[in-house]
């Protein structure tokens, strides 16, 4: 794994090149003489070893520069001031030494959870997965799972359950997903799929799942609108359009009505149903009648304890 560093301290913009050598340390090069860095860089090819509270460092992309602390996260080799990454844009942070989350969550249609995702994915910094663009992705770069769906897609027949989990399971298993944790959207769907998925191994820590009550989401799905030129999302209630140009050019999908809303309703509740009976004992309900802010609040807490249990169970095996 390998980082570029940018040193905005420096009038000629010089490189660091940040290198994992091993579990316990970083090398260091420079693309340019160590006399153009800032006098608070360590020397080029110098080494970075991990302080004794912490496992190793995640880096993020992006820009950085080293500053002086009195209580670092890692060290340099000498026994000069100690330094840590200071963030600008990139993150420098103890490397777990628990594993990480795997989540599964499922709502219906309309109830806030592609908005969850993108927040749990933000905090947590979970691999998002959803079965949905896996397949799209899958059949855009001609895979050979993309290749075989393709051939029901074409034929107007639904993709069979072993295909997609094969594609799920795939993506489980690349290292991002292992190392950072996963974040299953939507998926599974049956408990068929949520059999096969416990087959290959995967089993969740959490299972989230959004309780709206069904007023609410017909609303939410019957007042949703499109914008064919920008292919923005309005709707009329809770985000209308800024301007009327806009308004007037807005389109409705053929299944937002009420009608087709509750029969996907009914769809949905009763999958959900099958697959609890696999996750009953670790399913959280979340209230998602109340505003985003508030949903996430109720499951950022549900994780934090998660983790917090796994940091203390590590702890003490460590001790």
């Amino acid at each position: 794994m390998s980082v570029n560093m940018v040193a905005v301290a420096s009038m000629a913009t010089p490189s660091i090149t940040i290198s994992f050598t091993n579990s316990k340390s970083l090398s260091l090069s420079s693309s340019s003489s160590s006399s153009s860095l800032p006098s608070c860089w360590p020397s080029s090819n110098s080494t970075l070893r991990r302080h004794p509270s912490s496992c190793a460092l995640t880096l993020r992309c992006g820009a950085a520069v080293f500053a002086s602390s009195s209580s670092p996260s890692i060290s340099p080799n000498s026994n000069s001031s100690s330094m840590i990454v200071a963030a600008l844009g990139i993150d420098a942070q103890p490397e777990r030494d628990y594993e990480p989350l795997q989540v599964m969550i499922s709502g219906a249609p309309a109830s806030g959870k592609g908005t969850q995702c993108e927040l749990i994915k933000h905090k947590y910094g979970l691999v998002h997965v959803a079965a949905g663009d896996l397949l799209r992705a899958e059949i855009a770069t001609g895979s050979d799972n993309g290749k075989l769906a393709k051939q029901y897609m074409e034929k107007g027949q639904l993709v069979p359950d072993h295909i997609v989990v094969m594609m799920v399971k795939d993506r489980l298993l690349k290292p991002d997903a292992k190392d950072n944790g996963w974040l299953l959207d939507g998926y599974p769907r049956s408990l068929s799929q949520a059999t096969a998925l416990k087959g290959f191994g995967f089993q969740p820590d959490i299972f989230i799942l959004l309780e709206v009550s069904e007023d609410i989401l017909v609303e939410r799905v019957v007042g949703r609108r499109l914008d064919p030129i920008t292919g923005k999302i309005y709707h009329l209630k809770y985000s209308p359009p800024e301007i009327e140009e806009i308004a007037a050019r807005l389109t409705q999908r053929f299944d937002d009505t009420e009608e087709k809303v509750k029969l996907r309703l009914n769809t949905h509740h009763q999958n959900v149903e099958a697959v609890l009976s696999m996750y009953k004992d670790i399913t959280v309900k979340i209230n998602g009648n109340v505003s985003k802010e508030e949903v996430f609040a109720q499951i950022d807490s549900a994780l934090t304890s998660l983790l917090e249990q796994r940091k203390a169970a590590s702890g003490s095996v460590a001790a």
